[in-house]
Formats: C-alpha cells, sequence, structure tokens
C-alpha cells in the first residue's frame, strides 16, 4: 500500500463519520478530482474529451453539485485517466460510496424540499461554521416551533393545516443540528425590527426571544443584534447566509435566498465580499452581551409575562 498523500489523508476520517453527509461527501470527491487532473496536468475539457464526457459534465463532477453523486463507473475512468494512485483511488471511491447514503432530509418531498434547499440543509448539516443576517425573521435554526408556525401560516395564508406541520417538523429538524456533540459555530446577526414584528401573538414572541437567550448563552452560538438607531448599517437588502468548512480543501459558499429560489456563490471574490460585509456589520451590531440585555429588555417591556 502506498503512503496516503496529505491530499486523502485528511480525507480518511470521513469514511467514519456516524451521520451521513452526502452533500459535503459529493463535494470533497468533485475538489479531489480536479485535483487530480490538475497533477495529470490536464485541462478540464482535454479530460472530458479524453474520458467521453462534456465539458459540462466534469464541472458538475468536480464542483459536486446535483441530488445524486457521480457513478462509480465515471469516477472510475476519471482516476484511470489521470493515473491516480490506487491507495488514494481506494479511498476516493470509498467517498462516493458514502456520499450515496442519504441525508436525513432527503426523506421529504419536493415541495418542501426543492433541489435548491436541499442543497442548503445539506451544505449546512457539513458545516463548521454558519453566519447569518437576518432583516426579517429569526434565523430558521433558532426558531421555535410556534415561531416557525406563524412563519408558514404568513408566508403560505392558503397551504393546509398538514403541510403547516410538516415544514415546522422540517424546521425543527434543522435545529437540532445546534444539538449535536460536533454543531457548527453559529453567529447570527438580526435586525433589531425582527424581535419587535409580532408573529402569531406576543406569547409567541415572548418564547420565541426566551429561546434566544438561552441559545445565545452556549459556547457556540453568538448572537448580535443591530439596533434600530444604527440608521447607516451596512446591512444587505436580503437574508445572507455564509458557511465555511474546516480542515478541507473546500471553498466558502455563501447562500442569498428568494421568494422561490436562491443562488450559491463558491468564487473567491464574491464571497469575500459578503464576508466583509458581515465583518462590518458585526462592528455596527450590539456585543454579543448587550445584545443578551437587549433581548431581555424587549421581553420585560414589549411581551411581559401575564
Amino acid at each position: 500500500m502506498s503512503a496516503a498523500s496529505p491530499r486523502i489523508s485528511h480525507l480518511e476520517p470521513y469514511l467514519d463519520r456516524t451521520e451521513p453527509a452526502p452533500t459535503l461527501l459529493k463535494m470533497l470527491v468533485g475538489v479531489q478530482l480536479a485535483g487530480f487532473r490538475e497533477d495529470a496536468g490536464l485541462s478540464q475539457d482535454q479530460a472530458a474529451r479524453d474520458v467521453g464526457f462534456s465539458a459540462a459534465k466534469l464541472s458538475r463532477i468536480e464542483s459536486g453539485k446535483g441530488r445524486r453523486p457521480p457513478t462509480e463507473t465515471d469516477v472510475r475512468a476519471l482516476l484511470e485517466r489521470y493515473g491516480t494512485d490506487p491507495y488514494e483511488a481506494s479511498v476516493l471511491l470509498k467517498l462516493l460510496q458514502r456520499a450515496g447514503e442519504p441525508g436525513w432530509w432527503q426523506r421529504y418531498d419536493k415541495r418542501l424540499m426543492p433541489e435548491w434547499f436541499e442543497r442548503l440543509v445539506g451544505l449546512q448539516e457539513a458545516a463548521s461554521t454558519i453566519r447569518t443576517f437576518e432583516i426579517q425573521y429569526v434565523p430558521g435554526l433558532l426558531q421555535t416551533e410556534a415561531y416557525t408556525g406563524a412563519v408558514v401560516e404568513r408566508g403560505l395564508p392558503n397551504a393546509p393545516a398538514g403541510e403547516i406541520r410538516r415544514r415546522v417538523e422540517l424546521r425543527k429538524r434543522r435545529a437540532e443540528l445546534l444539538h449535536r456533540k460536533d454543531a457548527p459555530q453559529l453567529w447570527a446577526i438580526i435586525d433589531e425590527s425582527v424581535l419587535l414584528r409580532v408573529l402569531g401573538s406576543r406569547e409567541v414572541m415572548r418564547e420565541q426571544l426566551a429561546h434566544l437567550v438561552a441559545m445565545a448563552e452556549r459556547p457556540h452560538v453568538t448572537l448580535q443584534i443591530v439596533p434600530l438607531d444604527v440608521t447607516n448599517a451596512s446591512a444587505p437588502a436580503i437574508p445572507v447566509t455564509y458557511l465555511r468548512f474546516g480542515g478541507v480543501d473546500l471553498p466558502d459558499v455563501v447562500y442569498l435566498e428568494h421568494i422561490r429560489s436562491a443562488n450559491f456563490l463558491e468564487d473567491r471574490d464574491e464571497t469575500e465580499e459578503y464576508r466583509v460585509a458581515l465583518d462590518r456589520l458585526a462592528d455596527e451590531a450590539l456585543t454579543p452581551r448587550a445584545s443578551l440585555e437587549r433581548l431581555r429588555e424587549t421581553m420585560a417591556t414589549r411581551y411581559p409575562e401575564k
């Protein structure tokens, strides 16, 4: 057996991962294949021609996009063309096999989990750090069940009760991510108007703010409030989620959500702009300690216990 290269050796722990991480593993397989191709001195177009792929197909494989991982036949063809070391090839093929294991979120139908949203959930499950800014609602990972129900009813006023219940269940299942032993670091910045906008009822809002306080006291959760009196805050006009993946050679990803679609940005120049914007917004927001105080003050004055 050949000695493992640094590129492959840091991937071996993913073979023993307890929870399936298909989104992460698809991306890892793609990144490694791109690295093997570059080591072989081949351009993407040349490699695609050599194995009978279209350039678009190879690009899709290397980017790790799509609902399913590439086939073993396709990956073996690429590894053979690149002259990949047998041991390195075996590790990659094992990762590919694990990439085919379904994540919990893939049980939901496409109405609740369209492809773009499925990708977000998969990325969040794999991320080491999640940064998010919300201007209208409490971030999804920090919502209570009652608050989620109010959000869904507001956005889908004609939805049947069963669909609302399934959407609340899905949001609750997503939030379990923050209670895992290997939970990611979450850094959430929320506009203060979110705390003042009553969804559901004042009781629902009090419960939601109490939940924010409890979550913000966890060591892996940082919460900041952008106060209303910061009139020149450099806040993006839409919600932003910024994802980082620690210890692996993957690009940062920025998720921008729209009403019925979303954009995923991976170009380093584009993601860097959003990282800088979130850094600047964090500087303009209340400190985490002051944000906790603002949450408690808002609970006491706007949503007092009856």
